[in-house]
């Protein structure tokens, strides 16, 4: 069949073209005219949509993704807000390339994205996405400082369009972005807990989950949920740093497929993240399984753990949950093969989704509990070499709850889901176990020497709160629904997590950054009349005369330790009507006193015996980069030999002193 292109121009007569070329020679308004007449010859429009913002390898990279119509060549142009004014972008803006490829079937158009690099810290940006004639909108975010303190949130499964009605999952999602950036605005990355979606790859899902504004202000960390991983849409939509998609990292081993996976990591100042697919969990699925995943993490921490003060791993599959997936077989064998492992390594926090619901384990050793003092809902932790804590996470949006479960008798450790000890109640992994039927969130502050987590309420039982607006629950609130629900942004748990540091005392010091520094220089004293006295008559040949320059004063405290000089040039000598030129005085430049990595210009001899002397700029001193901060005094010796035609007279003029500074 052939194309609408070519059904269109097979149709076109001659005479019409010939009519084209006619007006084309005669007037542009008419030809343009011919040319809108026929749309087959019109470019179509480039429809950009689901732009997100993603982590990249570290502080100073972020990653954009976007939906295209057109397979065309695309890119990222980003520049500091402060130089975009009214949405025009200044001409030396940078522009990352764009990669990607064709969509699935289902989904349609094609994907893009790119990488920004070389952000600085502290500073806000503006982007667009696309090109020349077909921009997206603009949007923007803003960097921190590279290093010290921050904070980050963490949310469960949003899951649009588990509630069946997409629409009220959406609104329950973008509230909980909302109310959680309007409480924590300096909130520097979003990590997911997997299933972004219900159905991999219904894009009117996608859609509403990609909706919120705060998606693409804020870099977002994706994790593959059991509801993502069935489809390519999650890998077309949210593309991650670092990510190693060998077949082992995918549940069926083969990324070919129409399937998502893969495992990464990047480091985030302090924090080095490990991100796992953990749909893929046993050999027997075609994957590599958990010990590929175990692997993967392994090999990470070898080789970037000691970047980082901590390691916190995220997947999907909570393996310390108390809700309807606490007894999954699935989740049983990841209990038995993560823990140990996991304590091995170092990690000292895991965080989960899955289970709609939040729990925050004890400190977990090798698959049990470390410390069997540790009390339900013990609010500072400290746990020892190997101890690790684990969170699962609630509903982000409202669309899906599952109620607490009882244990049973199978066991306090390992796979096990006995009862707690110290609170029957409870699973003997759980410090604290909670489901309100309301919308949370977990913030994770990262500090000096402590984790502090927190599980926070985002939305009550009123809209929108889909779960609880269709019926799918009976009851709201805590206890059951015997209390009423709390306020927005109270806090559900509380932990402060220490860090460990061995059996010797470790001696930490914060160094902030330095000043940047400064170039200057001075006349030293009162910079007086340099007097060279009366000139000596030089056998009738010449008049002679000598001197000092005032010393002056440089001083460096710059960081950079880029490069700097001095030099200067006088005009010429003045006495009323009478002159003589600046060429006649030369100098020689020396150090009175050494410093700044200073060097001492090159003699100038007098214009009197050859060149032009002082009359154009002459160094003085100068440093190179990488010079040595400080501070040093130049001084010059002058010679001043005058034509003895010169009238008599008191002759004078002005050293002009330039200083330059890389």
């Amino acid at each position: 069949m052939s194309s609408p292109r070519a059904q269109a121009q097979s149709r076109r007569r001659p005479g019409r073209r010939a009519s084209w070329l006619t007006a084309a020679a005669v007037g542009t308004c008419v030809a343009l005219s011919g040319v809108v007449a026929v749309p087959a010859f019109a470019a179509d429009p480039v429809t950009l949509t689901g732009v997100i913002l993603g982590v990249g390898a570290n502080e100073s990279q972020r990653i954009v993704t976007w939906y295209s119509s057109a397979d065309t060549a695309q890119s990222v142009q980003v520049a500091p807000s402060a130089v975009v004014v009214d949405g025009t972008f200044p001409a030396n803006a940078a522009t990352f390339s764009a990669i990607g490829g064709a969509n699935i079937a289902t989904s349609g158009g094609f994907n893009r994205h790119a990488t920004i690099s070389g952000l600085e810290e502290n500073k806000t940006y503006s982007y667009r996405v696309g090109a020349e004639g077909s921009w997206s909108p603009v949007y923007s975010f803003k960097t921190q400082s590279f290093d010290g303190a921050f904070d980050f949130l963490f949310f469960g499964d949003p899951q649009i369009g588990s509630s069946g009605d997409t629409a009220r999952d959406g609104a329950g999602w973008k509230d909980t972005l909302d109310v959680a950036l309007a409480a924590n605005p300096d909130t520097e990355i979003l990590v997911s807990g997997g299933d972004q979606v219900e159905t991999a790859n219904t894009e009117s899902q996608w859609d509403a989950f990609l909706a919120p504004d705060k998606l693409r202000q804020y870099p977002w960390a994706a994790t593959i949920g059991n509801h993502d991983v069935g489809g390519k849409a999650y890998e077309q939509h949210l593309f991650t740093p670092n990510t190693d998609r060998a077949g082992a990292y995918y549940s069926n081993g083969d990324p070919s497929s129409n399937s998502s996976g893969g495992d990464y990591w990047y480091i985030y100042k302090d924090v080095l993240f490990i991100d796992l697919n953990s749909n893929s969990y046993a050999t027997s699925q075609g994957g590599g399984g958990d010990a590929a995943h175990i692997q993967y993490v392994t090999d990470v921490v070898d080789q970037h753990g000691a970047e980082a003060k901590y390691t916190v791993l995220v997947y999907h599959h909570a393996i310390y949950s108390p809700a309807d997936h606490a007894k999954d077989g699935d989740n049983k064998v990841r209990r038995v093969d993560f823990p140990t492992a996991f304590s091995n390594l170092g990690v000292d926090l895991v965080l989960q989704g899955h289970d709609h619901s939040y729990s925050r384990s004890y400190e977990i050793k090798n698959g049990a509990k470390a410390n069997p003092d540790e009390q339900p809902g013990q609010a500072e932790v400290y746990p020892g070499p190997g101890g690790v804590i684990y969170v699962t996470a609630n509903s982000a949006s409202g669309s899906k709850y599952y109620d607490i479960t009882a244990p049973d008798d199978s066991g306090t450790s390992g796979a096990g889901n006995g009862a707690d000890p110290l609170n029957p109640g409870s699973y003997w992994y759980n410090s604290v176990q909670n489901q309100e039927h309301v919308r949370t969130y977990v913030k994770v502050q990262v500090q000096a020497d402590q984790l502090v987590v927190e599980n926070i309420r985002s939305g009550t039982c009123d809209a929108p709160n889909a779960a609880v607006e269709l019926n799918k629950v009976p009851w709201c609130g805590p206890d059951s629904g015997a209390t009423a629900a709390q306020p927005v942004g109270s806090i559900v748990d509380s932990v402060t997590i220490h860090q460990n540091h061995g059996d010797g005392e470790e001696i930490q010091v914060a160094v902030p950054d330095a000043a940047p520094g400064e170039f200057g220089w001075t006349i030293d004293g009162h910079n007086g009349l340099v007097d060279l006295g009366t000139a000596e008559d030089h056998d009738g040949a010449y008049f002679g005369a000598k001197g000092q320059i005032n010393p002056i004063t440089v001083s460096d405290s710059r960081r950079s330790q880029a490069p700097w000089s001095i030099s200067a040039s006088v005009g010429d000598f003045r006495d009323g009507t009478n002159t003589f030129s600046g060429k006649y005085l030369g100098w020689t430049p020396k150090l009175v006193t050494s410093g700044a990595g200073a060097a001492a210009g090159a003699p100038v001899v007098s214009g009197f015996d050859s060149g032009t002397g002082l009359s154009v700029s002459r160094g003085l001193g100068s440093a190179k980069q990488g010079h040595e901060r400080g501070t040093a005094v130049l001084g010059a010796d002058l010679d001043l030999k005058i034509p003895a035609a010169v009238a008599k007279g008191s002759y004078r003029t002005t050293l002009t002193i330039t200083a330059l500074a890389g």
